[in-house]
């Protein structure tokens, strides 16, 4: 029988080509399978709760592995720690019932967008966030991120070669935070489609900039076009910051790491 194991992520993924596995090119689940199988002697296919985007960082991305001989949490999370890059870490490990699945279990996720406001550049966050100088005007951005609210049809917000076959997405919130030179988009949803955060982004910053109005959200969203829309929002200032399963008592034994730098307010 086999052991299933969560493990909860923080990354920066500047020098990854996004989560899922791909030839020849450097990801964050190839890179963790590879040290997991260095200390298990098996094959390991780790799922993910999302499939984060080239570029896009994660504060606690959530995936689940299955191993045939079982392991300690707290020996797994050390060993894994200690053979990974440095711009990865685990912060928890846990041995969860059979039936747990970090993607399809998932109730809701959380995704933070951060955005330099400023005529000058800051040299210290330029990998994590987008630089914009036109001062952007928050009040209509806030308008216009009330008309996405809701169970809405976000075809025109989502990649043009995304294969998802349902483009409905109940977006439960969105908030526009102002602290210094720095904006904070906060966006929570059951789901989001390839590229949607970013191209939600891309269009409210249009609104903030004048070049769009906030009442051009809803025919946008009507006409079902990704053409209608805006730019779609560098990956770098991207990071999914949490992955709500609506429970507690999924796992037999845990192990956790405390990392209160990279946690959010």
């Amino acid at each position: 029988m086999a052991n299933t194991y969560k493990i909860t992520i923080s990354y920066d993924g500047t020098l990854y080509h996004g989560w899922q596995k791909q030839s020849n090119q450097p990801t964050i689940q190839e890179t963790i399978e590879k040290a997991i199988s260095s200390i298990t002697g098996e094959i390991v296919s780790l799922t993910g709760a999302g499939r984060t985007d080239a570029g896009v960082h994660a504060l606690a991305q959530v995936a689940h592995f299955h191993l045939t001989n079982r392991k300690k949490p707290d020996k797994l999370l050390a060993g894994m720690n200690a053979l990974i890059p440095p711009d990865i870490a685990i912060k928890s490990v846990e041995e969860v019932n059979a039936a747990f699945h970090a993607r399809y279990l998932a109730k809701k996720k959380t995704y933070r967008y951060f955005i330099r406001n400023s005529p000058i550049r800051s040299p210290h966050d330029r990998q994590t966030a987008w630089h914009i100088k036109i001062p952007l005007h928050l009040t209509m951005m806030r308008t216009a991120a009330s008309h996405l609210i809701g169970e809405r049809d976000f075809s025109s917000l989502v990649a043009s070669d995304h294969d998802s076959k349902n483009s409905m997405v109940d977006l439960k919130e969105i908030q526009i935070v102002k602290k210094g030179e720095q904006i904070i988009i906060t966006l929570v949803a059951s789901r989001f489609l390839k590229y949607m955060v970013r191209n939600i982004v891309g269009l409210l910053v249009e609104v903030g900039i004048g070049r769009r109005l906030a009442s051009d959200i809803v025919p946008i969203l009507e006409g079902r076009d990704r053409r209608l829309a805006g730019r779609t929002a560098p990956p770098h200032g991207l990071f999914l910051v949490d992955v709500n399963y609506g429970f507690s008592k999924i796992q037999k034994t845990e192990h956790r790491q405390t990392d209160n730098k990279h946690r959010e307010t």
